[in-house]
């Protein structure tokens, strides 16, 4: 009956929050206010320094000077995350599906993995990574290199294949289970129901959460440089021993905090949108 109440969960519309008159939305006030914050702590860094220098280089000419420098290695941190977070995206869907199977010896495995995966540190899992993977490997008569670049991309995809399979287990869960007993009565499969109704559906769900733990995964790539692998930090650091200037170490490392906060905020953002938009209603 048309406009019949109901207490079933669903999904709110997908609509667009309404613009505000004057055309700044809050996400976009929230995203300025914390940017102007940073780029006066910025600016503030650079004149501290230039009074601590005295008379030496101007503090802004030797930040400008690695600034090229800072950005690559800022932009070799941002392809460490996508691989690992295609890789561990990957893996996670096959463990979290793997907790929901029929199959108890599959359902343990993949229960096992992922709590030990999810409750392991990172940084203990990249040392396994760097230190246990082969250089090289022999397949079928050819040689693989496996540089440390790519060992840094396991080891990282490990811990977030273990939460995308707690995402995964608990967005299919999220649906009500009169979706599966409706499909039932329809005569589809299990397989036909999971990837025909169930995960359509828990896709938007698992959305947010899943862009969360990317912009996580985006600030711990910072941990490679720990290993020897020249990231942004590594450079860094290089550049402040190359000025021997100490009073450079604030802008430097500020610089390299700005790029990744004009890059995971918007991400920070967006996620707490989607969650509003997905938001469903008990």
């Amino acid at each position: 009956m048309k406009g019949a109440a109901t207490d079933l969960p669903v999904l709110r519309p997908f609509r667009a929050p309404p613009v505000a008159a004057t055309g700044w939305s809050p996400v976009a006030l929230a995203s300025a206010g914390a940017g102007a914050t940073l780029a006066i702590l910025f600016a503030g860094s650079l004149a501290f320094a230039q009074a601590a220098g005295g008379a030496r280089e101007p503090a802004y000419v030797a930040v400008m000077r690695w600034t090229p420098l800072i950005v690559q290695g800022f932009l070799f941190n941002l392809s460490i995350s996508v691989l690992s977070m295609a890789l561990g995206t990957a893996v996670g869907a096959m463990f979290g599906l793997g907790q929901l199977s029929q199959g108890a010896a599959t359902r343990r495995l993949s229960w096992a993995a992922t709590q030990f995966f999810r409750n392991a540190p990172w940084l203990v899992l990249l040392f396994y990574a760097m230190f246990l993977l082969p250089f090289e490997m022999r397949v079928a008569g050819v040689t693989i290199s496996f540089p440390a670049w790519a060992k840094a991309v396991v080891g990282l995809a490990l811990p977030v294949a273990a939460n995308v399979s707690e995402i995964v287990r608990g967005g299919v869960r999220s649906i009500p289970l009169a979706q599966w007993e409706s499909a039932e009565s329809l005569a589809f499969t299990r397989r036909q129901t999971l990837w025909m109704i169930i995960l359509p559906q828990a896709v938007k769900r698992m959305t947010p959460p899943w862009m969360n733990l990317y912009a996580i995964l985006t600030m711990a790539t910072t941990l490679i440089s720990v290993v020897g692998i020249q990231d942004g930090l590594t450079i860094t650091r290089a550049a402040l021993v190359a000025e021997s200037r100490p009073e450079l170490m604030m802008p430097m490392y500020l610089l390299l905090l700005l790029l990744f906060f004009a890059y995971c905020y918007p991400i920070a953002r967006a996620t707490l949108a989607l969650e509003r938009r997905f938001h469903v209603k008990g």
